[in-house]
């Protein structure tokens, strides 16, 4: 569980207006600091659009260790909720690179910051968390086709996707066909039901996996299957599916 945050009273700037050296609070001093490029500061970001269901907290996450950034990422009702510590030079380039260098399948429509305290102890790393909730007012993206990389999976005979009609990763694969509320989780999804293998919740938590929160994620061992069945429903055994059709 996260602590509370205390909450000031400065509204969302818009990133174009975002001060690099807006007057923030410096603790453990009276008064107000100016925060200079190399100062430890704290921001709440919150990037609106189709950030949900296309690999977007992957990216955040990836990008704030890239920088060598604090704090957390998770989804809630409104898009994607960032409170990240850092140099306030770097957290310039972090907002920034959220919008210039986001996932192909996002569609990032604004991104708002905020300043913090600093947290109290530091945070020490930059994590994903549980989903928030709230009135849903994101969106999810549409399916999208295979990748290669999930087809070059599809059809190699040593690989343990190989023939297997759900393969998909956080660049491809089902997503509003499969949502049935938002925010965008996996318990939000028709793939509540499929629990992960051992194999597919080792690729869901390693961050350099494209699969890393791919909530669709799944293999033959433990996702949907397809089953060719006679007409009077009886399943018909030993028959590849794909194959007799």
């Amino acid at each position: 569980t996260l602590p509370a945050r205390p909450m000031q009273s400065e509204p969302l700037t818009r990133l174009d207006r975002l001060d690099p050296v807006a007057a923030m609070p410096s603790p453990g001093e009276g008064g107000v600091a100016v925060a200079a490029a190399d100062e430890i500061s704290c921001r709440r970001i919150v990037v609106t659009g189709v950030v949900q269901g296309v690999g977007f907290r992957p990216f955040v996450y990836r990008l704030a260790r890239e920088l060598g950034l604090a704090g957390f990422v998770r989804n809630d009702g409104g898009g994607v909720t960032i409170e990240v510590e850092g140099r306030a030079a770097l957290l310039d380039t972090f907002a920034r690179r959220l919008a210039d260098t986001a996932p192909p399948l996002a569609r990032v429509d604004a991104v708002t910051a905020q300043p913090l305290p600093r947290w109290a102890p530091p945070r020490k790393a930059f994590t994903i968390v549980e989903t928030a909730g709230g009135r849903a007012t994101t969106a999810i993206g549409a399916d999208t086709a295979v990748c290669a990389d999930c087809l070059a999976e599809l059809f190699d005979p040593a690989d343990r996707r190989w023939r297997y009609a759900f393969v998909n990763c956080t660049n491809c694969g089902p997503r509003y066909t499969i949502t049935r509320r938002l925010p965008y989780d996996r318990a939000q999804t028709s793939m509540a039901a499929f629990d992960q293998c051992p194999t597919c919740l080792a690729e869901y938590r390693a961050p350099e996996h494209r699969r890393f929160h791919a909530e669709p994620n799944a293999c033959p061992a433990c996702g949907p299957r397809l089953a060719l069945r006679a007409a009077d429903g009886t399943p018909l055994a030993g028959v590849d599916p794909v194959a007799a059709a």
